[in-house]
């Protein structure tokens, strides 16, 4: 399992998903230019005592990213408030990764439109809200993927 962030905006939101798979010994792929630091320097003022035990990548843009993990074999799900799956729905493998968009804009078009169509997946929510907190629709998503693959479910897309 491996959950990955494009562009990320809030780095309180980056910090708490960081600090969720460290504790779940999953690793994050953060995609583009996140906008704020993350250098060693500016992690370590930030007091992120675990970072050091987090299995980080970073890619350089979207391209590289979905190449490298179709590469290694890897289902890309996509989470966005406009899928057409229900998180719940799918029978999560060991080896898929979770995509995530901007705090602020979600996953651009460019990435939506060009993805199999029932591989972006929503968490059902009021028609009323806007949206979800980012670190927790990683948590959602995440444990949901960690207790199906650890239950041994079979896939079923």
């Amino acid at each position: 399992m491996e959950i990955a962030l494009f562009e990320p905006e809030i780095p309180p939101n980056t910090g708490n998903i960081a600090r969720l798979c460290v504790n779940a010994d999953v690793p994050l792929s953060i995609i583009g230019k996140p906008s704020f630091d993350l250098s060693e320097k500016a992690v370590r003022r930030a007091g992120l005592d675990y970072w050091n035990d987090l299995i980080l990548y970073q890619f350089p843009d979207w391209e590289e990213f979905r190449s490298k993990k179709e590469e290694e074999g890897k289902r890309i799900f996509l989470i966005s408030k406009f899928g057409r799956e229900n998180y719940w729905d799918v029978q999560f493998l060991p080896t898929d990764v979770l995509v995530f968009g901007r705090e602020t804009s979600g996953l651009p078009d460019f990435i939506t439109e060009a993805h199999d169509q029932n591989r972006i997946l929503s968490i059902p929510m009021s028609p009323k809200s806007r949206s979800i907190n980012l670190s927790n629709a990683v948590a959602i998503v995440l444990y949901e993927a960690i207790r199906q693959v650890e239950r041994g479910n079979p896939p079923k897309i």
